[in-house]
């Protein structure tokens, strides 16, 4: 237990981020969203002359926050960046270097649209792919694919380690996803392993990654690269990175409507929490829609 003279010991802010960094690393999250945000912050305090935990405000955080709408258009975007500020202000609470957490704005976040492609626009971004990547027609149609029927979002796909492909009575990746560090475990197609096992891009730990560069490069590259321009050759509409969050869609959509509970898809999708996947995906639920069904029809009789 710190004494009280260590509690009100100043703490800096720059030592602060470096701990509270270490300790997503320990959960096995990765680190550099909250080491981009923070960083900002402490950007921002220093520039107001505050480098300790202990000057930190409600009226700075806010002043700050007043500051993204030109970093960040999207208030979905808001919303996730004031989440990532809200981890980090607890972590200094919890350590004893903020009285208590100071109660942020909320950011009312027009939230991207759960748009599963139909069985004919997935075709059609098949079919384009040798047309568009003749020469790296292989790895994209395998990423493609790897997303659609494992509901992995794009950075989590990209960064797959070849050891998290595992054969056991069925292929099957497992993986601790990105965001939430929860470990998820889905049967794939043995036809889209075997694409899998034969990509190669020199580096033999990862499927599609060369392990050089920033974590966030990849998701970046392929974005421009590959993604943006394959949807677009398909002619399949989708802003931004939502074009690669809709074969994430399609795989829990698809489950969905075939009545795997909402419970377990939760799980595949490595939400930390059934409320999350409830949000987007509630409407979709076969199970729930059957029995409102039922409850209507009930009445005619």
């Amino acid at each position: 237990m710190p004494s009280p003279s260590e509690l009100n010991k100043p703490k800096l802010i720059t030592e602060a981020l470096e701990q509270f960094l270490q300790q997503k690393t320990v959960q096995g999250i990765n680190g550099d969203p909250y080491r981009r945000e923070i960083g900002r912050l402490q950007s921002f305090l220093e520039s107001k002359s505050v480098f300790v935990v202990q000057r930190i405000t409600r009226e700075l955080l806010i002043e700050f926050m007043s500051t993204w709408p030109d970093l960040y258009p999207s208030t979905y975007t808001r919303g996730i960046v004031r989440a990532r500020l809200r981890c980090f202000l607890r972590y200094l609470y919890q350590s004893q270097w903020l009285p208590r957490v100071p109660d942020l704005p909320h950011i009312k976040s027009d939230s991207p649209p759960t748009l599963p492609l139909t069985e004919d626009e997935y075709k059609r971004l098949l079919e384009v792919i040798p047309i568009k990547f003749p020469d790296e027609s292989l790895k994209v149609r395998a990423l493609i694919r790897l997303m659609r029927h494992s509901g992995l979002a794009v950075g989590d796909a990209l960064k797959l380690e070849r050891t998290s492909l595992i054969h056991d009575s069925v292929y099957r990746v497992v993986t601790a996803r990105q965001k939430t560090g929860v470990n998820v475990s889905v049967p794939i197609p043995d036809d889209l392993a075997r694409e899998l096992l034969e990509v190669l891009n020199g580096n033999p730990r990862y499927f599609f990654w060369s392990g050089k560069g920033k974590p966030d490069t990849p998701r970046t590259v392929w974005a421009r690269k590959f993604i943006a321009p394959l949807f677009e050759a398909a002619k399949i509409e989708g802003d931004g990175h939502m074009k690669s969050h809709r074969l994430r869609d399609t795989f829990a959509v698809d489950l969905l409507q075939k009545g795997i509970p909402l419970e377990d898809v939760s799980k595949l999708l490595g939400h930390e929490s059934i409320k999350t996947t409830e949000k987007s995906y509630a409407k979709w639920v076969k199970g729930r829609q059957d029995r409102l069904d039922s409850l209507i029809t009930g009445t005619w009789k």
